[in-house]
């Protein structure tokens, strides 16, 4: 069929054509700004999921929902290799220049802007990569003490009244939190839990890897209080069956039931795998209805795509010693494994192999899902390392 109709959208955030199955958790976000911006009470959301699971699409698409509604937002994604205040600062200060265009909160967002320049010259000697333009002068005594968790709570107080004046809330939309250093998550959390205490309209909306739960309980004991970690995973069956039948449709073209079902199979209901299985179905299928031997032919091709990007990309950032680690694990199944097991099939003692699992664990590669237990964060990464790593010469 025509590939310039190819409705489907795999990549790294792409936005596919139907984003079906996460209606009941974008109403919980949406009502919970809706109630911060009447100072009442409300939890911030941290979405945990494994890779593929469509955090990034869901956050994107709440950020505009919450704009759209009049929200003032501030979207960032945490890279393994920046701090939370160089991260923070410059959306920080787009979001308040917007918000001192309104007549009512312009001395608000302007007090707020003074704070914010204070803050990024007293943490500049701790954070070397914060680079902000600024706007005002600081004022002394506002965010400006060098102290993270202290500064960012004044600082988004300040932020927080700013958009009161304005009659609207600032929501903070961070995705990969797990690489936010513990010690600057614990500051983030302390200073949204001031902000809950003064009923200030300030709330976060977050995505992780599972492992983030972990993190900022670890951070800060009262984060499981302050917080909801809704779990996003596969899709239910029929919300999957309509991320491919409703985009073809659209394009006046049908799936076969047999067809549909061998999708779902292969990509075990996980959204990223959807689209890219429904993109190359597309492209191997000659006419409507696409068949299940088009479904076949287009395996090996989407197979192919995922190892060339979506899984080799994490590979690739592995050290031999990690690699062996993962394809030991992928000897097991898909997971979890006991540390135990998998210290076994490498033949070496578990408390050798603890720096390595800790390693793996910072890059975003596996994750604990209880003591002693060990599973990977990307879906299907088991079959890929054993294709990657056929032989026994990884032993």
């Amino acid at each position: 069929m025509e590939p310039i109709s190819n409705p489907y959208a795999p990549g790294a955030g792409t936005p596919p054509p139907e984003l079906a199955g996460r209606d009941e958790l974008r109403d919980k976000v949406r009502i919970a700004l809706a109630r911060v911006r009447l100072a009442r009470p409300a939890k911030s959301v941290l979405m945990v999921g494994l890779r593929g699971v469509g955090k990034t699409v869901l956050l994107d698409r709440m950020r505009e929902e919450a704009e759209a509604a009049g929200t003032q937002t501030l979207f960032v994604e945490a890279p393994e290799d920046r701090s939370l205040p160089a991260m923070l600062a410059p959306r920080l200060r787009e979001a308040l220049l917007k918000l001192s265009r309104h007549d009512r909160a312009r001395d608000r967002a302007q007090r707020a802007l003074r704070g914010l320049a204070g803050f990024a010259r007293a943490l500049k000697v701790k954070y070397e990569d914060i680079e902000v333009g600024v706007d005002f002068d600081p004022e002394p005594g506002l965010a400006d003490n060098g102290d993270l968790e202290q500064d960012l709570t004044e600082l988004l107080l300040a932020a927080g009244t700013a958009a009161r004046e304005a009659g609207t809330a600032l929501s903070l939309f961070v995705d990969e939190l797990q690489y936010v250093d513990e010690r600057e998550l614990a500051a983030l959390i302390t200073a949204l839990h001031r902000a809950a205490q003064r009923q200030s309209p300030v709330v976060l909306v977050g995505a992780g890897l599972p492992q983030l739960r972990a993190r900022t309980g670890r951070a800060k004991s009262y984060a499981e209080r302050l917080f909801d970690f809704p779990e996003i995973g596969a899709l239910a069956p029929e919300a999957a069956r309509r991320a491919i039948e409703k985009p073809a449709r659209a394009e006046g073209v049908a799936i076969t039931g047999d067809a549909l079902q061998a999708i779902l199979e292969r990509t075990r209901l996980y959204p990223y795998f959807l689209q890219e299985w429904g993109m190359h179905a597309w492209d191997a299928a000659g006419a409507s209805p696409i068949d299940l031997g088009d479904v076949e032919r287009a395996s090996a091709t989407a197979t192919a795509a995922l190892d060339e990007g979506f899984f080799r990309v994490r590979f690739d950032r592995l050290t031999p010693s990690e690699r062996r680690y993962l394809r030991a694990m992928a000897e097991l199944g898909p997971g979890p494994h006991r540390s135990g097991d998998i210290a076994r099939i490498l033949e070496r003692p578990v408390t050798s192999l603890g720096p390595t699992r800790s390693q793996l664990i910072a890059k975003g590669m596996v994750w604990s899902p209880s003591h002693g237990d060990t599973a990977f964060t990307v879906p299907l990464f088991d079959q890929f390392m054993q294709r990657i790593m056929p032989d026994d010469d990884w032993r």
